[in-house]
Order: C-alpha cells, then structure tokens, then sequence
C-alpha cells in the first residue's frame, strides 16, 4: 500500500500510511536558509530534518577553522540519522548549501519510531547505510581523483538532488567543500567554463553541459548515482 505521504522526501515515502499516521503527522514544514546551520557538532541534537528540496552538506571542521565536506543529503535522506542511531554520540556539522525545505520532528519521537516499528527501522538503516557508503567514497575521492574530478562529481551530486541545473556558488564555499585553496577551485572553475561546462556569474553557477561534466566526473559520481536510484 502506498504511503499517504505526498511529498519529494523519499524516506518518508518508503513509509507505510499506518507507521506514517501513528509516528510522523505531525511533521514541521520550514524553510532552509543558504549557509544556515541545521546542525551543530557542538550542540544536542534535538530534532531530525527530512528535505523536501535543497541539499546540506555534512562537515568536518578542523581546529585551525578549515572545513572539508563528507557527506551530503537531499530528498533521498535525512539529517540526524546519526543522532538517530547513537543518542549520546557527537553530533555531525551540518548547513544548507542549495536553500530549499524541510519536515522536521523531535528527535525523542523519531527514536520512537525508530524503536517501536521494524519497517521504519529497515528504511532508517537503509539511509544510513548510503550515508555512510557516502562518506568512505568521498574519503577515498578526496585522495585519488584530481580537483576537476571532484569539482565535477561535487556538482553532478548536488544536481541529481536538486535537479535544477543553476545553483547558488561561491570558489570560496567550494573550495571548503572540497577542502582545497580558493585558488585550486578558481582556477578549476575557469578551466570548466572555458570548455563550455559551466558558467559562472554574480555568486550563481550553473551546468551549460551535463553529458560533458559527467564525463570529467570520477567513478565516485556514477557510485553516488547508482546508490541513489537503487534505495527504494
């Protein structure tokens, strides 16, 4: 039976309608803000955040300030999981990188579901199981694959979440996903849109060839993609 979930977030629609009105109606709609911080590794998790369009990116932040992205979420997850599976672990760093909306609830009543139905606990672990699969494929990324590589399966990512081809951008901000100097991107993101890939203007960057950035793309974007189409 279909779930009575009509929404992009494809956990919640993997939900059964019974698991869905007993656990989850009475979800939070809000608004996710760019750069706003959804989650602060310093802080409690208190609430988890199921994305209905836009992208957030997972972070590590190192002493001296300097960020490195590993691991992002969009329709097809949910932020928290973590906390979800852990209660008294570390929280992750999380902010909006591609503005959108999102469902929130309690982190309290999640684990309820979480603990008291088995099919909820199937799909949670399935997402976490991409989530972390995630996570090892950009590690292994950051340290095989050149930064016009990266750069291209980066934004390949963040498309095949979004769909929209145009997107709010910064070198500065890439280059901190990415965990490179703002020059390496810079010089990245000229070279890409010199071939006709993207183009860049006034803090927007958008895909002028998506066949062509596929195809400078890593293996680890086709990973990420066929993860995708096969959770649910």
């Amino acid at each position: 039976m279909p779930s009575i979930y009509t929404g992009k977030n494809r956990l919640l629609a993997a939900i059964s309608p019974d698991d869905f009105a007993r656990f989850f109606s009475t979800l939070e709609p809000i608004d996710l803000g760019l750069r706003q911080v959804i989650q602060d590794a310093a802080q409690p998790v208190d609430h988890v955040y199921f994305i209905e369009s836009g992208v957030s990116s997972i972070l590590t932040i190192m002493s001296d300030g300097s960020t490195i992205e590993v691991g992002m979420t969009g329709i097809e997850g949910m932020i928290g999981i973590a906390a979800l599976l852990d209660p008294e672990g570390l929280a992750s760093h999380v902010i909006v990188q591609i503005p959108g909306t999102a469902l929130r609830m309690p982190l309290a009543r999640c684990q309820t579901a979480f603990d008291e139905s088995a099919a909820v606990r199937r799909i949670m672990h399935r997402a976490a199981g991409n989530l972390f699969a995630l996570s090892a494929q950009t590690a292994a990324c950051n340290r095989l694959h050149s930064i016009e590589q990266r750069c291209a399966r980066w934004l390949l990512m963040a498309y095949d979440r979004v769909g929209t081809e145009t997107m709010p951008m910064t070198h500065e901000f890439l280059a901190s996903m990415l965990g490179v100097r703002r020059a390496g991107v810079t010089t990245t993101a000229g070279e890409l849109q010199r071939s006709g890939l993207i183009s860049y203007r006034q803090r927007s960057l958008t895909i002028s060839d998506l066949e062509g950035l596929r195809a400078l793309a890593c293996e680890c974007h086709r990973a990420d993609h066929e993860r995708l189409n096969r959770m649910f």
